[in-house]
C-alpha cells in the first residue's frame, strides 16, 4: 500500500469527513494535505511517507488483535452483553475503585450485571493481548424540568453579567450583583436567571473582554468577584476599595475595562495581603481545605496563572525552564476560592427565593489556544489547529474562532477526563447549562495553522452525549444544546432522544416557505427566546439596527440597505399578526411589537422561555455584532438600569403576570 492510500484509511478510521459542500453547493473533497494536517493534530506522528505507511500497518495490526472495541456504551441499571471475537478472561472495576465488581471467563459474550452511571473499566485477557475497555454507562435521558421542579413550563430572564451595576458596585458586574438580581427577579415569578459564560479569562489577559474567549472553561472569571464580600479587610484596603469606586463614572453607558480592572485587581491583591496577615485559623483552614480537596485540575490552573505572571499569557513561548512561586499559586487559588464561594451563594440565594432552577450558565465552545485549559490538558487537545466554520451565507470568507478543540483519539485514550471535568465543574454551580455550538459534540471544522484548507472531523457523538447525561444526572442539571443553523439529518432528534432541550430563537423560526412559524408549532422540548447576544434586540430588530450597522460598515450598499429594511418591516408585521396584539398609531408600534413578541413566546408550548433584560429595558444595540471587534461596542455596553431598581421594574412585573396568565409555573 502506498502512502496516499494508507493516509486515506487512517483518515477514515479517525473520523475525518472526506468532503463537504461549499457555499455554492459544490462537493469539496478533502485534500491529502488537509487529511495529513488533521491526523497530525489528532496525535499521529506522520512526518514522511514511510511513517504514514508504518502508522497504518501498526493501526491495522492493533485492530486485528482487538477481541472487543476499546469503548462500549451501555444503559445504567441494565446488564451489558458485550460480544467478543475470542475467549477471554475478564473483570470490571467501577469508576473510582479498584474493587472487582464482576469477573469471569467468556467464549463469545461477556455478560456484566447492571451497573450505576459512570465510566467503568473492563479488563480482558486473551491469547493475543490484554486490553482495558472503557464502559460508558449512562442514563437514558438527561434530567427534565418536570423531574427537577414538578413544573412543565417555566420562564426566566437572561442578561450580561459584565454590564450589570448597582449602588454598591459601579464597575463590572459581580457575583453579589448576580445574587441580588436572582432574588429580585424571583419576586416576579422567574424560575431561572441566565448569564454569559463566567469562565476564567486569565488574570493577566486584561485585553480579552469576550466571555466566549476563555482561558479555561473549568474555572471562574475573577473579574466578577465582589470585593465587599471578602473578609478580613484592613482599613487601608477598605479605603483603597472605596476611593477607587467613588471615581468610577456611574453614568457612562460603556464599561471602562482598563480602569475598572486596574482598580479591581489592585483591591484583590490588597485583600489577599490582608488575608495572609489577618485571617483566622478557621479561615485559613477553609481555604486550605478548598485547595486540597479540589481536584488536581486546580493545581494545573494556578500553576499556569502563576507562570503567566512572570512570562506572559501565551504558554507556547515560555522558556523550557519556566518556574513560579508557591505564593503566586496560592494567590490564584485564593481567587478561585472566593469566586466559587460567591457563585455558589448566588445559586443558593436564587433557589431559596423560590427559583426552581436558579442559575442558567453558558458553556463556551472552546478555550483560547494560548490559555490555561490547553496548557494543562495537552494530552486531550488537538495540536496546531483552530476550530471555526467553512464559508457560508453568514460569513462568505469562513470563520476562524482561534479556539482549541478536543482531539477525538486523545480524548478517548484518557477516558474523556478533560471533557468530563469541564462539564462537572460548570454543572455544580447551576440548575441549567447551555452548551454553545452543541454540534461540536458531533463534528468540528478544524483549520490547520499551516494554511491548508480546513475540514471536518467527527467525535464519538454517542459517547459524548452519554457523558453529558452522566454528568447531568450527577449534578441534577437541565441541559440545553445550542443547535442553531444547519445540522446533519437526525441530529436534533438524537439530542431530543437524550433528553437535551433544543434552543429556539424566534427571529430565526421560519418554515420552508420563509414564513414565521405559529407559536403552537414551536418545539415543546426547547428553550425559546427572541434573540441572543449575537442578534438584534426586540427594539433593534424592529428598527433594523443591525441593518444600519451593515451599511455603516460597508457590508451592504444603500440600495441593499433599503431592500433589507423593507423586508424587515414585513417581518415585523408578520410577527405582529401571530399574536393578539393589534397595530395602532406610530407612537405605540414599539410597545405593541414588544408585547407581541413576549405574547408569542409566553403562549407557545415550549418548556422554557427566556426573556432578555435588554428587551425589558428597551435597548436597541446588540451585545455583540459578529464579524466586528472594535467597530461595534461588543461586550462593553452597561445595563441602563441599576440592580437596585429591579423590584420596581414595571415591564418585568408585567412579563411575570403575562407568563403566569399563559400557564408558566404550571404543573
Amino acid at each position: 500500500m502506498n502512502a496516499r492510500k494508507a493516509l486515506d484509511q487512517l483518515a477514515l478510521s479517525s473520523g475525518i469527513v472526506p468532503s463537504f459542500k461549499s457555499l455554492q453547493g459544490e462537493e469539496c473533497p478533502m485534500s491529502f494535505e488537509t487529511k495529513l494536517a488533521l491526523l497530525q493534530a489528532n496525535g499521529w506522528q506522520l512526518d514522511n511517507d514511510a511513517m504514514i505507511i508504518e502508522a497504518y500497518q501498526h493501526h491495522a495490526s492493533q485492530l486485528a488483535q482487538q477481541a472487543i472495541p476499546r469503548e462500549f456504551i451501555g444503559r445504567s441499571g441494565q446488564g451489558l452483553n458485550i460480544p467478543t471475537s475470542e475467549p477471554v478472561t475478564w473483570y470490571v472495576h467501577l469508576e473510582g475503585t479498584q474493587i472487582i465488581f464482576a469477573e469471569g471467563r467468556s467464549e463469545n459474550v461477556i455478560s456484566i450485571p447492571a451497573m450505576p452511571s459512570g465510566l467503568h473499566s473492563l479488563v480482558t485477557k486473551s491469547k493475543l493481548c490484554e486490553a482495558i475497555i472503557c464502559l460508558i454507562v449512562a442514563p437514558e435521558f438527561a434530567p427534565s424540568i418536570e423531574e427537577k421542579t414538578g413544573y412543565s413550563k417555566l420562564w426566566g430572564a437572561n442578561l450580561a453579567l459584565y454590564g450589570v451595576h448597582s449602588e454598591r458596585n459601579p464597575g463590572i458586574g459581580d457575583y453579589q450583583d448576580l445574587t441580588n438580581i436572582a432574588t429580585g427577579i424571583a419576586g416576579h415569578g422567574a424560575n431561572f436567571i441566565g448569564i454569559n459564560p463566567v469562565h476564567a479569562i486569565g488574570w493577566n489577559s486584561s485585553d480579552v473582554i469576550s466571555p466566549y474567549s476563555p482561558s479555561h472553561r473549568g474555572f471562574l472569571n475573577t473579574n466578577h468577584i465582589a470585593l465587599d464580600q471578602i473578609l478580613p479587610v484592613s482599613e487601608s484596603t477598605q479605603s483603597l476599595i472605596s476611593n477607587g469606586s467613588s471615581h468610577m463614572d456611574r453614568k457612562s453607558g460603556f464599561i471602562d475595562y482598563p480602569a475598572d480592572l486596574a482598580h479591581h485587581q489592585a483591591s484583590l491583591k490588597a485583600l489577599y495581603a490582608d488575608f495572609i496577615e489577618l485571617a483566622s485559623v478557621q479561615q485559613n483552614n477553609a481555604f486550605q481545605d478548598f485547595w486540597q480537596q479540589n481536584d488536581g485540575n486546580l493545581d494545573g490552573f494556578v500553576q499556569y496563572e502563576s507562570l503567566s505572571d512572570c512570562y506572559g499569557t501565551d504558554w507556547r513561548v515560555w522558556p523550557s525552564n519556566a518556574s513560579q512561586s508557591k505564593d503566586g499559586q496560592s494567590f490564584h487559588a485564593w481567587l478561585q476560592w472566593h469566586a466559587e464561594i460567591q457563585l455558589q451563594a448566588a445559586q443558593k440565594a436564587a433557589c431559596s427565593a423560590d427559583m426552581q432552577l436558579g442559575l442558567y450558565l453558558d458553556l463556551a465552545v472552546g478555550s483560547r489556544r494560548d490559555g490555561a485549559e490547553v496548557w494543562s490538558e495537552q494530552d486531550s487537545i488537538a495540536e496546531n489547529v483552530s476550530i471555526g466554520a467553512p464559508p457560508d451565507h453568514l460569513s462568505p470568507a469562513g470563520q476562524n474562532w482561534n479556539l482549541t478543540a478536543f482531539s477525538p483519539s486523545k480524548l478517548a485514550s484518557t477516558h474523556y477526563r478533560a471533557f468530563r471535568n469541564i462539564l462537572a465543574r460548570n454543572m455544580r454551580h447551576c440548575g441549567v447549562l447551555r452548551i454553545d455550538h452543541v454540534l461540536g459534540l458531533n463534528r468540528s471544522f478544524w483549520i490547520p495553522d499551516n494554511g491548508v484548507q480546513g475540514g471536518y472531523i467527527t467525535q464519538n457523538f454517542e459517547a459524548m452525549l452519554a457523558i453529558v447525561r452522566i454528568e447531568a444526572e450527577r449534578a441534577g442539571t437541565i441541559i440545553i444544546g445550542e443547535d442553531l443553523g444547519l445540522v446533519p439529518t437526525g441530529f436534533r432528534k438524537t439530542l431530543k432522544d437524550s433528553g437535551i432541550y433544543s434552543y429556539s430563537v424566534l427571529q430565526y423560526e421560519k418554515d420552508s416557505t420563509g414564513a414565521f412559524r405559529k407559536p403552537s408549532s414551536l418545539n415543546p422540548q426547547s428553550l425559546a427566546c427572541f434573540g441572543t447576544h449575537d442578534t438584534p434586540t426586540v427594539k433593534g430588530f424592529s428598527h433594523g439596527r443591525d441593518i444600519d450597522w451593515w451599511q455603516k460598515l460597508g457590508w451592504i450598499d444603500e440600495p441593499e440597505e433599503i431592500e433589507a429594511q423593507t423586508s424587515r418591516q414585513k417581518e415585523c408585521v408578520e410577527l405582529l399578526s401571530l399574536s393578539d396584539t393589534q397595530n395602532g398609531d406610530d407612537e405605540k408600534v414599539d410597545q405593541e411589537f414588544d408585547q407581541a413578541i413576549h405574547a408569542i413566546l409566553a403562549s407557545s408550548p415550549v418548556a422554557m422561555i427566556s426573556v432578555q433584560m435588554d428587551d425589558l429595558d428597551d435597548q436597541i444595540e446588540a451585545q455583540n455584532l459578529p464579524g466586528t471587534i472594535d467597530e461595534h461596542p461588543n461586550w462593553r455596553r452597561r445595563s441602563v438600569r441599576s440592580v437596585d431598581m429591579l423590584s420596581d421594574h414595571l415591564k418585568l412585573k408585567a412579563i411575570g403576570l403575562l407568563m403566569a396568565k399563559c400557564g408558566r409555573n404550571s404543573k
